[in-house]
């Protein structure tokens, strides 16, 4: 219903109508009035083509840097499908997307399985559906090697879009929590289940379903609490990873809570920046009354930039890249800043052309953007880790609409790199990598795929975890990256069959088709 509720009405009238002969001319006609690319990117993620973009982290994670490089991908991987299945069935009917047969799909993902990359997708997806593989943005349960059922069932969102649901995530598979895992939608996307809601009547996520031995049942809210009760539910004597401090460390324990109440205070200004209207800072004839110089800056910039800097001393302070020296892997308070910091780092770009990953800014945040090196290293992090995009669209509907502001020139020219409209972006041919949002600082694609390619990175390991890819072979990426597409849309044949059904929906499914004949 959403997806039809986005198209442009002209096409909507047309749902029953029967559909014109010149292909070509429709799909000229739905190209000019299909504006609105937030339609066209849920209309993808229904499809389950958001999951499929050459530079994913898992299997279905979300887009990196753009939903349209799902498209553009099928571009490629086509033509390695082809020659897959060719030699079981005829070429004109192998690729063309025109009807439901459903052996056609089989044969497509026999044929995409048939890889090196697409047998280490079938083998990772029969692994998760037993608790274990790699962490993935639609687990329904982790087992981390234990051999009983979870009492314990953690209710996040199903998109991904939460930030307080991502950082709990982020302790449970760093921490190793054996639980169970049920996906429910935000209210910015979906109705919750009134199975839930008669659970936990406020509909707040994430929530935490705990079963006791005697069989009874309690639900706990809110991600701090939650956090917190299973960091001290699996303590360090029973095997599991230290979190926290000890609370016998007052020293410590002091830094965590002033490092709680600097998050508070970051965000604060971050909301300050973002979802209100900037003024100017105390320039001009009034500033110099005050002996204050004009910086071009609002307050609300330099007090975000002046807290960051708070963050990037905290940070600078410590031996290794986290929050705390007690460990060698990120903790508590590392997931508590980081969920909004990556929301931080796509809206401050979108809406004030503040590139905090820029040179400029590496240099003058080294403590910071140390610590995202190191997370965008992290398999964990990778799963749950959005695009740009898809944040500076589901921004909006849990915060408030974004103000354009800051640096306009620059801001201008980010926009129309995230959105697509600086005419190369989202065009083919695409860029190896993307200035704005680099995507070698870390495993471009699941580790499986990497391992399965015998793609090597930058550490001499091939398929290895903490370390970069900015040396990797282009052309093995590119071939794993378009198996990958490739096996991703096969495996959901059925599912983009019957929704093409949808006349609405004729843009999106003359572009596949296009590209397909073509290759």
């Amino acid at each position: 219903k959403r997806c039809i509720a986005l198209l442009p009405k002209t096409r909507r009238k047309s749902r029953r109508s029967k559909p014109e002969s010149n292909h070509e001319e429709m799909f000229q006609s739905a190209s000019k009035t299909w504006r609105h690319r937030a339609s066209f990117t849920i209309l993808l993620t229904s499809l389950g083509l958001t999951q499929i973009t050459a530079f994913s982290t898992s299997p279905t994670s979300q887009l990196r840097p753009s939903p349209l490089l799902a498209i553009q991908t099928l571009a490629s991987s086509s033509k390695t499908l082809t020659s897959a299945a060719s030699s079981s069935s005829s070429s004109s009917s192998a690729l063309t997307m025109s009807s439901t047969d459903t052996e056609s799909w089989a044969k497509l993902q026999s044929a995409a399985s048939a890889t090196a990359v697409g047998a280490a997708l079938d083998a990772e997806s029969d692994a998760r559906k037993n608790g274990t593989g790699a962490p993935f943005v639609q687990n329904k349960l982790r087992l981390f090697g234990s051999e009983e059922r979870p009492k314990l069932t953690l209710y996040r969102d199903h998109a991904g879009w939460c930030p307080y649901c991502q950082k709990t995530m982020l302790l449970i598979e760093e921490k190793q929590i054996p639980i169970n895992i049920e996906l429910v939608p935000m209210r910015s996307y979906g109705d919750k289940p009134q199975s839930f809601l008669q659970m936990v009547p406020s509909g707040l996520l994430p929530a935490l379903l705990v079963e006791t031995s005697d069989g009874r049942k309690q639900v706990i809210t809110e991600s701090q609490v939650i956090m917190e009760l299973l960091d001290q539910w699996h303590p360090v004597e029973d095997g599991f990873r230290q979190m926290m401090p000890n609370e016998s460390d007052a020293k410590g324990m002091q830094r965590y809570n002033e490092l709680a109440r600097l998050e508070r205070e970051l965000f604060s200004w971050w909301c300050t920046l973002i979802f209100r209207p900037e003024s100017r800072g105390a320039g001009g004839f009034f500033g110099k009354m005050m002996g204050s110089e004009d910086t071009g800056m609002s307050v609300a910039m330099q007090g975000f930039l002046d807290c960051l800097s708070k963050v990037d001393d905290a940070l600078a302070s410590t031996s290794g890249p986290w929050f705390f020296d007690f460990a060698d892997y990120p903790t508590m308070i590392d997931f508590i800043f980081v969920s909004h910091v990556e929301r931080m780092l796509a809206s401050c770009a979108f809406w004030k052309g503040l590139n905090l990953r820029s040179e400029k800014y590496r240099r003058q945040f080294p403590g910071l953007n140390a610590w995202l090196d190191a997370f965008e290293k992290r398999e964990c992090y990778l799963a749950f880790k959005s695009d740009y995009y898809t944040h500076v669209k589901d921004i909006p509907p849990q915060y408030g609409p974004g103000y354009d502001g800051g640096f306009d020139n620059d801001r201008i020219e980010h926009q129309k790199s995230i959105t697509g409209r600086d005419g190369k972006s989202w065009t083919l041919p695409l860029d190896f990598d993307d200035a704005l949002q680099p995507l070698y600082r870390g495993p471009p694609l699941p580790l499986c795929v990497l391992k399965a390619a015998g793609i090597v990175g930058d550490n001499g390991i091939v398929g290895g975890e903490g370390t970069s890819y900015e040396k990797a072979d282009p052309v093995k990426m590119a071939e794993a990256s378009r198996n990958m597409a490739g096996w991703k849309l096969a495996g959901n044949g059925q599912n983009v069959s019957v929704f093409f059904c949808v006349d609405g929906a004729l843009f999106v499914t003359l572009t596949i088709v296009r590209m397909y004949n073509h290759c």
